[in-house]
């Protein structure tokens, strides 16, 4: 079976942020690895290229395809900062509705810059879906 192209790996997670050529960007990166390095209580890591995870989970698929995620995670890409809320949005209606201007998708928060969004509401948002996942994904060990 092929193994995912996003995955952990050793690449220094700060000589990534250095590279990243469009200062806002770069600078937000750096305060929310601080933010999440401090919810999740785990060291920042590459996953893949561009992505910057912390922790990890297990998961299986019914079909029997496992594979290993992380927790929450962040990347400066260049048209935003892209924030990885792994279990989605359906459960954060009142943040979402407090949190400022963003997009989403399926798991990912589009934010242009940090001074568009509420700190406290995202440092929330943060910390609640990473610990739902891990619960989640604890009770299936």
């Amino acid at each position: 079976m092929a193994q995912p192209k996003t995955r952990r790996n050793k690449a220094d997670v700060f000589a990534f942020l250095a590279g990243v050529e469009n200062s806002t960007r770069r600078e937000d990166c750096r305060v929310v690895v601080r933010i999440m390095e401090e919810i999740t209580g785990e060291p920042p890591t590459m996953w893949g290229g561009s992505i910057i995870g912390f922790g990890s989970y297990r998961y299986k698929y019914a079909s029997g395809r496992e594979g290993d995620w992380f927790l929450t995670g962040v990347s400066p890409r260049k048209q935003n900062l892209t924030v990885y809320i792994m279990p989605g949005f359906s459960e954060y209606d009142d943040l979402m509705a407090n949190l400022g201007k963003h997009k989403t998708g399926k798991s990912c928060l589009y934010i242009n810059k940090l001074d568009d969004v509420h700190l406290p509401t995202l440092k929330k948002l943060i910390r609640l879906s990473a610990a739902r996942i891990a619960k989640r994904y604890e009770q299936m060990d």
